[in-house]
């Protein structure tokens, strides 16, 4: 297996092919077959609305939420991304195929300092299209929401207590089930999941799925960077381990099929990549980017102490592979007797996704896109929480 790649705008084509060709004498064999033509499922990545948004109408927008968020000794940041590309992929099988796309990241935050204090908090819009105005009217709304509790500090709790793991602070509790189902782990010999294909390893209520065919989807597609053709693939359902994720390359080798998720850079050779990776039931429709907000997802009435987790610091660190975790929080709350009174502190959470996840308290109403991750809030009892 050879690669090689370029940024040209004008490639020498020739010269592309026999570098790969001099890589690929140095590269390990690989017994694998490319895909063949076959139909596309029709799935839309582009959108008219935000290819042809000017540069002043994305201005404009990023001001409107700037005079939106300002508040007197806060810093309010905007960020607007739009990106429009295409995409051709064919290979020596004769199958061919193609997308045009687009992507929207519109990020807004609100930064107070106060003594030694800092607050931060912040949101996002991802999506194929330009934000409606519903769409922006949430994401202010789930800013203010969040503010207006932080501005209380209060004392972090200890013990086994119930957490709200938000959207955001889910991430680290899903981080080790990503590399769990990859297929390329579960062929090093590293997945806990590995060789679990029918058993219930979680509680009867989570499933996981990757969707790239989710309509709008911040990482749809029609097709893999090896021409694949992209469909749905169930990863966990009502608990038990269903599959995989495989590109051509892992899956040859694990003597399975490919299920379209190979995804290359520039001048790498294809990696296993996830797509719209989706905890729950996830979106209805492509506008279903933020739920009305309630922190904590309706999930803390019968709480009588114990914390919403909406940011950690270090995610990624640490024991992924076991499925432990340990984390300072970044931005978290107090619940007691089911209110939230505050933000806390100088507080960590540790546990293991692997027991915590057997048993689950529940699933919020606010599920969301972060990226191209789709997550509602999840609350998980008995999580360690001490102070620091």
């Amino acid at each position: 297996m050879g690669v090689a790649g370029t940024t040209a705008a004008a490639p020498d084509l020739e010269e592309l092919v026999a570098r790969a060709r001099a890589s690929a004498e140095l590269g390990e064999h690989v017994d694998l077959a490319f895909p063949p033509t076959s139909p596309l499922p029709h799935v839309s990545t582009f959108f008219d609305r935000a290819a042809d948004a000017s540069l002043d109408q994305l201005i404009a927008l990023g001001r409107g939420l700037v005079e939106r968020l300002a508040r007197e000794g806060c810093q309010v940041n905007v960020t607007i991304e739009r990106v429009v590309g295409e995409t051709a992929v064919g290979n020596t099988a004769g199958a061919r195929g193609g997308y045009q796309e687009t992507g929207v990241d519109v990020t807004a935050g609100i930064i107070r300092i106060a003594a030694d204090d800092v607050l931060m908090i912040y949101d996002q819009h991802v999506g194929a299209d330009l934000p409606t105005d519903g769409d922006l009217d949430a994401l202010v709304r789930s800013i203010e929401m969040r503010l207006e509790p932080a501005l209380t500090i209060v004392s972090p709790p200890e013990g086994a207590l119930p957490v709200v793991f938000t959207p955001v602070g889910l991430g680290a509790v899903v981080l080790p089930l990503e590399h769990a189902l990859s297929g390329k782990s579960v062929l090093q010999g590293s997945s806990p999941l590995a060789e679990r294909i029918g058993e219930q390893a979680f509680d009867e209520r989570l499933s996981i799925t990757d969707d790239p065919l989710a309509p709008g989807g911040p990482a749809s597609r029609p097709l893999d960077d090896e021409c694949v053709p992209s469909a749905r693939t169930v990863l966990v359902e009502r608990g038990v381990v269903r599959g995989y994720v495989y590109d051509l390359e892992t899956a040859a080798r694990a003597k399975a099929r490919s299920t379209g998720h190979g995804r290359r850079g520039i001048f790498g050779k294809p990696q296993v990549r996830y797509t719209n990776l989706i905890v729950g039931e996830g979106p209805i429709d492509v506008g279903a980017q933020h739920a009305a907000p309630l922190l904590g997802g309706g999930l803390i009435s019968d709480v009588p102490d114990g914390l919403i987790v909406d940011d950690l610091i270090g995610v990624g660190q640490g024991n992924v592979i076991g499925g432990g975790f340990s984390h300072p929080v970044a931005l978290a709350y107090r619940v007691q007797r089911g209110e939230i009174t505050g933000r806390v502190k100088d507080a960590a959470v540790a546990g293991n996704v692997y027991d915590l996840l057997k048993s689950i308290a529940g699933f919020g109403s606010d599920g969301r896109w972060l990226g191209s991750r789709w997550f509602p809030s999840v609350r998980l009892d008995g999580v360690s929480v001490a102070r620091r």
